[in-house]
């Protein structure tokens, strides 16, 4: 993988990763993206303690040395009678000083290795309409485009 230092690897994230990965999650609300409604700081830190604890999810990190480049979670959410076992990659970002380097790529392998391992059929994650790049990218890594809907519940 092409880098600017040490080589790059993907480990699961720890308690002690929190500051770094909630700021990396900061980038996804950068145009064309948007911050969740309702995100705090402290909802964020509720989610990555739940992602990093919980037996179905992880917080999978791209690294280098000490520095967090890239995050993929995943989550082993529910089972349906026509897959299987679903794994949901909620959210995937790379340092945006760093993209274009198969940072993504590696996590992407990284999270569809994880839902294998965790007795997963598919994976599956949504991505906003504005967001091109990582759609032509997606399709790219041989991911199929379909549509997911949101309510949004107050």
């Amino acid at each position: 993988m092409a880098g600017q230092g040490s080589p790059i690897h993907i480990r699961t994230a720890t308690l002690a990763d929190e500051d770094a990965v909630l700021a990396l999650l900061e980038e996804l609300f950068e145009p064309p993206g948007r911050r969740a409604r309702g995100y705090t700081l402290e909802r964020g830190r509720e989610g990555f303690r739940y992602a990093v604890e919980h037996p179905a999810a992880d917080v999978l990190l791209a690294v280098e040395g000490a520095q967090v480049l890239g995050l993929a979670t995943v989550y082993r959410d529910y089972f349906s009678i026509r897959d299987g076992w679903r794994c949901w990659l909620q959210d995937l970002v790379v340092a945006r000083r760093r993209r274009s380097e198969g940072i993504g790529k590696a996590l992407l392998d990284a999270a569809t290795e994880w839902a294998r391992g965790n007795g997963c059929t598919h994976l599956d994650l949504s991505s906003g309409s504005g967001r091109k790049d990582a759609h032509r990218f997606y399709v790219r890594e041989g991911m199929t485009q379909s549509y997911t809907f949101r309510r949004q519940i107050d």
